[in-house]
């Protein structure tokens, strides 16, 4: 196993299921993808460069986009980052959260204001 799936392994549930699936969503809709573990987290990049991560915090979990502050039509569903200017992300406290279409359209709109995809 590598470490970012240790990561997700590692989480108690419900947070562990959700973790997984949100791995599974971003692995699904940019196959091109990389995993690996930075900063303690899952973190993926996309032509070398930083794309999005997974966060676990006490009563929720988050997909982390670096550049967020970007994704103008997604602001109703992002929260901005801890003292970050740029740093948005997507913050599920329950898998029924979960939209899959909709984490599916900001990660490719994050891969296409990248010039990525």
């Amino acid at each position: 196993m590598n470490p970012a799936e240790d990561y997700i392994l590692s989480k108690p549930e419900p947070w562990r299921s959700m973790l997984i699936e949100l791995q599974a969503i971003i692995k699904h809709t940019i196959p091109e993808v990389e995993e690996a573990f930075k900063w303690n987290l899952p973190f993926y990049s996309l032509n070398g460069k930083m794309f999005c991560f997974l966060n676990f915090r006490k009563t929720f979990v988050d997909v982390g986009i670096p550049w967020g502050v970007r994704l103008e039509n997604y602001t109703s569903w992002m929260v901005a980052g801890e003292k970050r200017k740029n740093l948005r992300s997507v913050r599920y406290y329950s898998q029924e959260e979960i939209d899959v279409e909709l984490l599916q359209e900001i990660l490719l709109e994050t891969a296409r204001l990248n010039n990525r995809y």
